[in-house]
């Protein structure tokens, strides 16, 4: 059965961008929003006096275009600024029992909330409610629970950095430091794995040393679809003629060929640039050991170079007066096997040392990685493998080199930064003592992992959630479902509705907030807000339209509120600093010293960059050295010696950012108005008896973290894919039921998303099928 054979599958020959990705702006607009704000608010969008993307981090060019968006970016702001709504009568209309059989992307296309919602179990209906009256009971359920650690606070990527700054404020003084947040479910691993490595778990580039890189590693991520302004700069990098080698197990457009819409010769000529110079499928999880056969090789080839009189490889002079632990390594490197390498990463040897010759030959040398490297049991591992390559010639440190983690949301780093961690260290506990006088609880509080398990256990009983859709996003759905339900407080601010909020606690509010494309005038007049991209720049954010609804608070007032209705002899002046946002930037620069003249800092065009000390060759490590650390074996996870084992890995659609669907295509792998589908290698599919175009139950392979006949995805189409074999490949959030809960890194908490081991079998109902086509045949 060829793909075409299969409903909504077939094949996408273009590359990326290019006049698909104008089409689909279009179609977004248009069905979303008016003319008027299309061009004002698409035009506005990271300009310097606009506000930023609420997308992707990928950071702005100095001189920016007025066409300095993605097609990502126009869908997410479209989303936003849709002329939908979601009012009181939609709600009078529809119980929550029937929502819940809404699909997600129907959830939140209905537009944007406009009034501040609480639900009536007698009606099983969301009712409208006062502002004062949500804000009063639920500060009065807060201060009535027995001890403030009974409480989560959920932080969105999306959150400013002032509503951040607030709302850890509040955190802290109410008395917890439970901060699940979204950066535990994407880069945890890169915030726990690099401050060990390099003092700092930020990356060490700015946008400026992708001019001066002579060659550049893409591992783990998929630009097209994540963070699409990026394949901008991938593209300037492949017009120097600087190898870019791509280590991903798909396939994916927008590693292979690029047509820039702001290139009028490319998209009148349907020409293309090709990006990835060499790509390399490593195997789902085989990340570890494709980095160690690159350092292996690099050993040999210095080996061979003093051997023949020469200076080495390895730079010899950054290793003895920058780094601690090379010895370790060296044992470690030696003592593994290339046969186990190649079994590991699904790669040749002859491949992966193709690679570190590249590598070797190179001064310069920038190394990206997404969420592939960092959602797996093993994810600090392979952050610090990948630290370790770069130190091992120097390149973290100067122009042209570094380590650069993709991260998602707009200003998840941002929101680390102003204190959002439930790991606090002292001089943020010490600054706001200071600045606040109140002395913040000290004790470690709960990650998103172990939030969910203190919700499923009893031991926490409310929630509140700045943004998001954690319980859709979080692994283990039934499992998290379950225990979101046992809650006896849930408060949503949000701008949309979906399935969290239908999650129901015994009191249930969803408060409806200004998104970032919205004019937020306080006391003082219009304000801008704040956010820090991937590369350490922070610049100001200012939305210009009109908000969706009078009743629309901004999260920093809501949070405020919420602070004055809980915290009866709070020491912050709530309201002051509400009426002006400098005054929170004030604060912030009170507590965090990097963030000196923070208020006049961010009126320069661009913004300005924090202090990355590793950058500069500062480590702020306790050895005050960088450090190469062991990972001992491969990882290779137990259930996957189970000869019909796969490794499951979970991928975003080009039409959705995280949990948001903004429809059910996925342009570039060729799916069209579904998304239950499966990305298996065709020969992974012949071994089991199967083709293109069967139904297939996915299931985890059960030894570890599930029971048998649990966690099962029932009546996927498998599609025959280019994807690595023993990998396949199901969409996130919809396979998050087949990760379990304890399923995770155990370093950083990172949930494993991306490598579960799963059984793949014909689904009995295709069984059915098959029979009735036979018999009718016959």
């Amino acid at each position: 059965m060829g793909k075409d054979d299969v409903v909504g599958v077939g094949d996408y020959e273009g590359a990326a961008a290019g006049w698909g990705a104008l089409k689909a702006v279009a179609d977004a607009v248009r069905g979303q929003m008016d003319i008027v704000k299309e061009t004002r608010g698409l035009l506005s969008m990271n300009q310097p006096h606009g506000f930023d993307c609420p997308g992707c981090a990928w950071p702005d060019p100095k001189h920016t275009s007025s066409f300095e968006f993605c097609e990502n970016g126009a869908k997410a702001v479209s989303w936003e600024a849709t002329a939908k709504r979601t009012t009181p009568e939609f709600f009078a209309a529809h119980t929550v029992s029937e929502l819940w059989k809404w699909s997600d992307f129907d959830l939140e296309n209905e537009g944007r909330l406009t009034h501040p919602m609480a639900y009536d179990r007698a009606t099983d209906r969301y009712l409208p409610i006062s502002w004062d009256e949500a804000l009063a009971r639920i500060g009065a359920t807060l201060r009535a629970l027995p001890h403030p650690d009974m409480a989560e606070f959920y932080t969105s990527g999306r959150a400013s950095n002032e509503a951040a700054f607030l709302y850890q404020l509040f955190v802290r003084e109410y008395g917890t430091n439970n901060f699940p947040d979204c950066s535990n479910m994407c880069h945890e691993a890169t915030s726990v794995g690099l401050p060990e490595s390099i003092g700092v778990g930020k990356g060490t580039v700015t946008l400026e040393d992708f001019d001066h890189c002579d060659a550049l590693f893409c591992i783990g991520h998929n630009p097209g679809t994540n963070h699409p302004r990026m394949l901008t700069t991938l593209r300037e990098v492949a017009k120097r003629g600087v190898p870019i080698i791509v280590f991903n197990p798909l396939r994916e457009r927008g590693l292979e060929r690029f047509t820039s819409p702001q290139h009028p010769v490319e998209m009148l000529t349907l020409g293309s640039t090709p990006i990835a110079s060499t790509y390399y499928q490593v195997k789902v999880g085989g990340d570890i050991a494709l980095l160690k056969g690159i350092m292996k090789t690099l050993l040999a080839l210095d080996a061979k170079s003093v051997a023949d009189g020469g200076p080495g490889v390895l730079d010899r002079g950054f290793i003895k007066n920058h780094t601690a632990g090379i010895d370790e390594l060296l044992a470690d490197l030696d003592a593994t096997s290339w046969d186990a390498i190649e079994a590991a990463s699904g790669l040749s040897r002859l491949d992966i040392e193709f690679v570190g010759n590249i590598y070797a030959k190179a001064e310069r040398v920038i190394i990206n990685y997404g969420m592939g490297i960092t959602q797996h049991r093993h994810g600090t591992g392979n952050v610090q493998q990948i630290a370790n390559l770069l130190m091992l010639r120097g390149n973290i440190g100067r122009e042209g080199a570094g380590i650069s983690p993709l991260r998602g949301h707009s200003n998840v780093q941002g929101d680390r930064t102003v204190g959002i961690t439930e790991v606090p260290n002292d001089e943020l506990l010490d600054g706001i003592a200071r600045v606040f006088g109140f002395d913040p609880p000290r004790h470690r509080g709960h990650n998103a992992i172990e939030a969910v398990e203190a919700i499923r256990d009893g031991r926490s009983k409310a929630l509140v959630c700045l943004g998001g859709n954690l319980a859709v996003a979080m692994s283990d759905s039934e499992v998290t479902f379950k225990a979101m339900r046992n809650l006896d407080l849930a408060v949503h601010i949000a701008t949309k509705l979906n399935r969290s909020h239908l999650l129901l606690a015994k009191q249930s509010f969803i408060l409806p907030c200004l998104g970032r494309t919205e004019l937020d005038v306080q006391a003082t007049g219009p304000q801008s807000v704040t956010v820090e991209d991937s590369m350490s720049m922070v610049h100001a954010s200012r939305g210009g339209l009109k908000p969706a609804s009078e009743h629309l608070r901004s999260e920093p007032a809501i949070i405020a509120g919420m602070a004055l209705a809980t915290l009866p002899e709070t020491r912050v002046g709530w309201a002051n600093l509400v009426s002006d946002y400098g005054k929170i930037r004030d604060c912030i620069e009170a507590v965090f010293p990097e963030f000196a003249d923070f208020n006049a800092r961010i009126k320069q065009p661009g913004g300005f960059r924090l202090y990355v000390a590793a950058s500069e060759r500062e480590w702020l490590t306790p050895t005050r050295k960088a450090n190469f650390f062991v990972y001992p074996g491969l990882d290779e996870d137990p259930r996957a010696a189970n000869p019909a084992a796969l490794t499951l890995t979970t991928i975003r659609s080009h039409d959705q950012y995280n949990t948001t669907i903004y429809g059910l295509n996925d342009r570039y792998r060729g799916i069209t108005g579904r998304r239950d589908v499966v990305f298996v290698n065709e020969r992974d599919l012949a071994s089991r008896g199967l083709k293109h175009g069967d139904l297939v139950d996915v299931s985890v392979v059960s030894d570890v973290g599930s029971s048998p006949g649990e966690r099962v995805m029932r009546n996927l189409t498998a599609v025959a894919y280019n994807i690595a074999q023993g990998s396949i490949a199901a969409y996130y959030p919809e396979a998050n039921v087949l990760v379990a809960l304890d399923h995770y890194d155990a370093e950083s908490g990172t949930p494993s998303y991306k490598s579960t081991p799963v059984l793949l079998r014909a689904s009995p109902s295709h069984e059915v099928l098959r029979r009735l086509v036979q018999a009718a045949n016959e």
